[in-house]
């Protein structure tokens, strides 16, 4: 007899009648949940590979939460902290966690991730580990701790909180010894005890490298498979906090992965899946491995600017509408997690541009996706699993995640049909796989009968958790997802059939260096109508079928159109000088500085990173030209590195004598790092040669995306 029962016979007689109706209970539920499980096991399909934990599974139903990044480096301009700045700079009086967190909410986040401690190892906490941190500070009087009033803030708004802490810490004189990595699990368990649950750690994958480290400003390199001993940091880690998810870049495999980007996209395919051990390189990051051993989900982390932290000259680069749910597209729509940071400004605050943007496109999102036309319409499919109502069509409509059509164990091809009830007109599709049995589906299609025959919209690869293809837009009764390929049989739990309006936004008009004008809308169903001589352009005249050639010095004006809706975009209006299709390059072997001449503003190309400043670009523009001024723009890129700020700017009619006719600073070029437009009396020559001086880092390196020339 077990303790337990002894216990249970030996009670006074005035309970065993109540004990006696609790026990009866308990077996006549025991007893159903038995038959229930075995009828499941005998019916559902077996799992598929690794499948997700529980707490994957949690983390996988947020879909989209934030980051926020604030430290030293918010006062210092700087991407990265070494580690030696002065604690007094930290003093954001307007700090407002509630603001963070009410935009987040707001905009449909369901939590907020804090970087607490970044690589120059400033801590938003008041540790009692170090000095360097928010206790020797100005703000409010070294009594401020940053962390606990996100804690609240996110408790109010009812965000889930997580934590970022770096490994790296370029200011500990200890790092890269032994005695580190008990600094490092002592903030840990600080951050992990003091601040309530915590739904997810952030542990950098930036290791080892020069830093202040105490006083010795030198390099100091770290294996960062072993330094950490992650496996014990991890336990560690799930001992106080048993319902997280790990993060991490490097060493030991962590619950959820980096993508191998920070542009805000994941792979086309994506298996959530990767091998317990050895090295991930670029592919397995971004694509995942079918068959691999380990259930390790995609996050999508992105910044909506350029950068992590807060630099005033991004005020004007920030994401738009249109570029956030290209984002959106390929990171929640394709199987992953989106993690979509906020620089904080200097006074504590998130920029009002950030916040309009990301409102606006919380807007978009519930305009695309807040109806579903396929939920509780009828589906068919070709194939049911045997046995069991459990697992019918009907199931992916129901809008029930924990239900799913699933097909026989051998049959792993087969079609699912909605019947919409009426012609209806959609542009989206979503589904999703029943992924706590693994991820299964390798290839499919999206179909819908039209004119009584099937018509492909779309076709794609893996789904998991959640799959979104876009297409035209179509009026349809019947739409179709057939799977074409399946690692097993098919476990379908949800699909979604959606209109999404267009984005009416100005398009973008750009010309190539052969002279050819593309005119690029926002929105693929968008008309375009534009003209080219500087008149106003309106719906119904001249529409935009493809690129085409604009001679002589162009003004090329063009909107976009909603024809359903009669709506057109506000106007982009582009001005063009001469074509730059003779121009030639001089002097430099390097085909990638063909970039500055593309007319592509996307792309750049850096010179000098090997040589001392100043550095030359010459141009051969083919034939002699009446110059009166020139036009540069810096590197657009995430980055933005090496933009030139002192100028020289000469001209020749032979190349190899030369007249300076222009020099200075490009005004307010880092805080502005758009077009600069210089002008000087009208020359003639065939060379110009551009000069970089200086650039805003004072480095030796001068980057360029387009170069360009005004003339008489």
């Amino acid at each position: 007899m077990s303790e337990s029962q002894y216990q249970f016979q030996n009670l006074n007689s005035k309970k065993l009648k109540t004990h006696k109706i609790v026990k009866d209970c308990l077996f006549t539920a025991f007893f159903f949940l038995c038959c229930f499980s075995s009828r499941a096991q005998k019916n559902a399909p077996a799992p598929c590979g690794p499948v997700p934990s529980e707490n994957q599974i949690r983390w996988q139903e947020l879909q989209y939460y934030a980051f926020v990044h604030l430290s030293l480096n918010t006062y210092t301009d700087q991407s990265w902290g070494f580690g030696n700045e002065d604690v007094k700079l930290f003093n954001p009086t307007a700090l407002d966690c509630r603001q963070w967190a009410r935009i987040c909410k707001n905009a449909g986040m369901k939590g907020i991730i804090i970087t607490a401690k970044h690589h120059c190892g400033f801590c938003l906490w008041p540790s009692k580990y170090t000095d360097y941190s928010v206790k020797n500070a100005p703000w409010k009087n070294g009594k401020g701790d940053v962390v606990r009033e996100m804690a609240d803030a996110c408790k109010e708004y009812g965000l889930k909180l997580g934590i970022y802490l770096s490994p790296w810490d370029r200011n500990r004189a200890d790092y890269g010894k032994p005695e580190y990595i008990t600094y490092f699990r002592n903030q840990l368990t600080e951050l992990l005890t003091n601040y309530g649950p915590i739904f997810e750690i952030w542990f950098d994958g930036a290791n080892g490298g020069s830093g202040y480290y105490g006083g010795t400003n030198e390099t100091r390199m770290i294996d960062r498979k072993t330094y950490y001993d992650w496996a014990n940091t991890y336990k560690l880690v799930r001992k106080l906090q048993p319902n997280i998810v790990i993060w991490n870049d490097g060493g030991e495999r962590a619950d959820l992965r980096w993508v191998g980007t920070e542009g805000g996209s994941v792979g086309e395919t994506n298996w959530s899946l990767l091998n317990a051990t050895g090295d991930v390189p670029y592919n397995m990051l971004h694509y995942g491995v079918e068959d691999g051993n380990a259930w390790v989900p995609a996050e999508v982390n992105t910044s909506i600017r350029p950068e992590w932290f807060y630099h005033p000259n991004e005020d004007k680069k920030v994401k738009s509408v249109p570029q956030l749910m290209d984002i959106y597209y390929n990171s929640i729509g394709h199987n992953g997690n989106l993690l979509l940071n906020f620089p904080i400004m200097p006074s504590g605050l998130i920029h009002p541009t950030d916040e309009k943007n990301v409102l606006d496109f919380a807007k978009t999102v519930k305009a695309a996706f807040s109806v579903n036309l396929a939920k509780n319409k009828p589906a068919t499919a070709s194939n049911v699993r045997a046995g069991s109502n459990d697992f019918s069509a009907g199931k992916v409509t129901d809008g029930d995640e924990n239900t799913y059509w699933a097909t026989d164990d051998n049959v792993k091809t087969a079609s699912l049909t909605i019947d919409l009830d009426k012609p209806t007109k959609f542009n989206r599709f979503s589904a999703q796989e029943y992924i706590r049995l693994g991820q299964r589906v390798k290839g499919f299609t999206v179909d819908a009968l039209v004119d009584g025959k099937w018509r492909e919209l779309a076709k794609g690869t893996t789904i998991g958790y959640k799959r979104i293809v876009s297409f035209p837009t179509v009026t349809a009764r019947k739409v179709r997802l057939h799977i074409i390929d399946a690692k097993a049989c098919l476990v379908i739990s949800n699909v979604g059939v959606y209109y999404a309006p267009q984005i009416l936004t100005p398009p973008l008009i750009t010309r190539n260096q052969a002279g050819e004008i593309t005119i690029t809308p926002t929105d693929k169903e968008s008309l375009i109508y534009y003209t080219t001589d500087g008149t106003a352009p309106t719906p119904g005249k001249k529409k935009y079928n493809g690129p085409f050639l604009a001679g002589g010095k162009p003004q090329i004006r063009a909107i976009c159109y909603d024809a359903s809706k009669h709506q057109s975009s506000s106007e982009t209006h582009e001005k063009f000088d001469i074509s730059r299709k003779g121009w030639k390059i001089i002097g430099i072997d390097d085909k990638k500085a063909d970039a500055v001449l593309d007319g592509d503003p996307s792309t750049a190309w850096h010179q000098g990173k090997d040589k001392k400043m100043p550095v030359d670009l010459v141009i051969d523009l083919g034939k002699e030209e009446n110059l009166s001024g020139f036009r540069y723009l810096p590197d657009q890129g995430q980055w933005g590195p090496a933009i030139i700020a002192g100028y020289e700017f000469y001209i020749s009619d032979n190349g190899a004598d030369w007249k300076l006719v222009s020099h200075g600073e490009f005004p307010n070029i880092k805080n502005n790092p758009l077009w600069q437009t210089i002008k000087f009396a009208a020359q003639k020559a065939r060379y110009i040669k551009l000069r970089a001086i200086k650039n805003t880092e004072n480095s030796d390196e001068a980057g360029y995306a387009e170069i360009d020339i005004i003339t008489e």
